[in-house]
């Protein structure tokens, strides 16, 4: 897996903390649950990379 993939991840990740923060100030429920949901997608493909660079 290559940079470019981890830097995607990241990109999402940042895009739902932004979503959450947007949920939180204008109360909007949905979109703060949008936004934890996408940033817990993509810890899970973070973890993902992780395991296949340690069997690299």
């Amino acid at each position: 897996m290559g940079l470019d993939d981890k830097m995607q991840n990241t990109g999402e990740k940042l895009g739902g903390e932004a979503k959450e923060a947007a949920g939180k100030a204008t109360d909007d429920e949905r979109l703060e649950a949008e936004g934890k949901t996408d940033q817990a997608k993509a810890d899970l493909k973070q973890a993902g990379e992780k395991v296949k660079d340690a069997f690299k």
